[in-house]
């Protein structure tokens, strides 16, 4: 047999045996067993390669505005704090839920285990938070909040973010906190 034939021969097997096993139901996809070594190295590439070149070119705005990160601060409260939890916690009904388990970002990247190589440069965490925020991570449970808020409502998300690891919690219940609308009425 010639080598063509065997390299083809080896490459039907395997595409047979792939398809196989792709339609035997065989790998688990409860989120409550974690992927095997090779198929998490794999997706945390992929998903880290493209939100790398995918936010490449985000314009970062100025984020030290004080009413950023008190409007950003309460919409994560509102929106985030379930999953990505706040200081003093340290898990949630759904946090715990979870795979992959979402970073606690009330923690530092090394501290909630989520350290990207890029992360030293705030430039760029601003740019990869922003794209993550505004587009989401496909089937991880991180939804896209571009199609029901603008940019710059992501933004002051992003300005909280920043803030939000040196946050004690009193700290952030006070930076969280929305102002009530007023509903008494005066006559």
């Amino acid at each position: 047999m010639s080598m063509v034939k065997s390299l083809v021969l080896i490459v039907a097997v395997v595409l047979v045996g792939g398809v196989g096993y792709l339609y035997s139901g065989a790998y688990p996809m409860g989120a409550d067993v974690p992927h095997n070594k090779l198929t998490y190295w794999l997706l945390e590439t992929l998903r880290e390669q493209s939100i790398k070149k995918a936010s490449g070119s985000v314009s970062v705005p100025p984020l030290d505005d004080p009413g950023l990160l008190l409007s950003g601060g309460a919409d994560y409260n509102d929106m985030c704090v379930s999953c990505h939890l706040k200081p003093g916690k340290e898990q949630s009904d759904m946090s715990i839920g979870l795979y992959p388990k979402p970073p606690n970002l009330s923690k530092t990247s090394i501290e909630h285990g989520h350290d990207h190589p890029d992360q030293t440069d705030a430039e760029q965490t601003a740019r990869r938070q922003f794209w993550i925020i505004k587009h989401g991570i496909k089937a991880s449970g991180m939804p896209a909040w571009g199609p029901t808020h603008d940019d710059d409502r992501i933004w002051a998300m992003v300005a909280f973010l920043q803030k939000l690891p040196e946050l004690n919690p009193e700290q952030y219940q006070i930076i969280t906190a929305r102002d009530e609308p007023n509903t008494s009425s005066h006559h």
